[in-house]
């Protein structure tokens, strides 16, 4: 599947910096979240939590509606368009999808709706990922990190979340 990042007056993404991938063993980071022409668009907050990790969105500025948002591969979100965080993060070469027989990709997550006041405050869990030490081969450190990308629009292959 082809997924087309957030379009506000830019695509939107959120990296897990540089400087989380590298904080090994870590089990709680909050970075900002930035839009591709650097404005601020609210924080996410990534912890340890029991099987997996919890991710706190919290968003400002977004279009209404109902959104996908997904772990990806690689550590580096160049705007405009961000491709340089790569695939969806699959470690275990599974399918794109919650609801897929085969698996699904460790960086699937639910969707999260944004008010129509362009607010979003959610919380999503990936019970298929760890913070850990990054030797974990489905640790979100592993390999120099990875992102969280948010985009456009839901991802019907993934379950909504509430």
């Amino acid at each position: 599947m082809n997924y087309k990042l957030l379009a506000i007056a830019a695509a939107l993404i959120v990296c897990l910096t540089s400087a989380f991938a590298q904080s090994k063993g870590t089990t709680k980071k909050t970075v900002e979240l930035k839009d591709a022409k650097g404005n601020d668009i609210g924080t996410a907050t990534i912890r340890s939590a029991a099987g997996g990790v919890e991710v706190k969105l919290n968003l400002k500025g977004l279009p209404p509606g109902v959104h996908a948002v997904h772990f990806h591969q690689k550590p580096q979100c160049d705007p405009p368009d961000f491709k340089t965080a790569g695939s969806h993060f699959n470690p275990t070469s599974k399918q794109h999808g919650f609801d897929n027989p085969q698996g699904h990709h460790a960086g699937d997550m639910q969707n999260f709706t944004v008010k129509d006041n362009g607010t979003a405050k959610a919380t999503v869990k990936d019970a298929d990922v760890v913070l850990g030490t990054g030797s974990e081969s489905n640790s979100l450190l592993a390999n120099g990190g990875t992102a969280i990308v948010v985009h456009a629009k839901a991802d019907r292959s993934v379950r909504q979340l509430g």
